[in-house]
């Protein structure tokens, strides 16, 4: 009997030694720290819907957001980097530059003879003033013995504002995705 326990106290004891030798390793980063999440998006207001916040909360001081709009677009419509819609589909620095515009024509009566109507065509182009919304795509690691937490910017959407016809904020739509790192938007698959 007492083999028996010494043999089932032995194949349990190799069994435990397997099942942790088996366990994932951790991932770290290239700083060496723990890699809490490759993943997490979230939005940043860039411009505050509140007078009443202090001037930082939700905000970036408008010279500062505008050259940082402006950055982004630029390097999009000059296919420095990749730009990629939603979905995650390439876009061509064309097709970055025709985000937003539309042409409408819309019928109206002549201001000269009220009795006709006269068409007009209305162009719309993109209006940096309504990008006020950022989506960002980081990866996240931890020292924990330094208790250091670093974000690591993997991907940035600009998000601009949509009203509906009483001039009430309906939402944000998204622009266009750019990816920092090599492996996106890949990785995303």
């Amino acid at each position: 009997m007492k083999k028996v326990f010494q043999s089932g106290l032995m194949i349990i004891a190799i069994a435990f030694i397997i099942c942790a030798c088996n366990g994932k390793k951790e991932e770290t980063d290239s700083k060496g720290n723990k890699i809490l999440t490759e993943r997490i998006q979230y939005d940043v207001l860039i411009k505050t819907p509140n007078p009443d916040f202090d001037w930082w909360v939700q905000n970036i001081e408008g010279s500062k957001r505008e050259s940082f709009i402006k950055t982004f677009l630029q390097l999009a419509y000059d296919g420095k980097v990749k730009a990629y819609d939603y979905f995650n589909n390439p876009l061509t620095p064309e097709q970055v530059k025709n985000i937003d515009k539309r042409v409408d024509t819309i019928t109206v009566p002549d201001p000269i003879n009220q009795a006709k109507n006269k068409d007009t065509i209305v162009k719309t182009e993109l209006d940096l003033q309504r990008i006020t919304k950022v989506r960002f795509l980081e990866e996240w690691s931890l020292d924990e013995k330094k208790m250091n937490f670093d974000k690591k910017v993997v991907g940035l959407m600009l998000m601009k504002e949509n009203y509906d016809d009483s001039a009430q904020l309906r939402g944000y739509s998204p622009l266009f995705w750019i990816y920092f790192d090599d492996s996106y938007p890949a990785k995303m698959k």
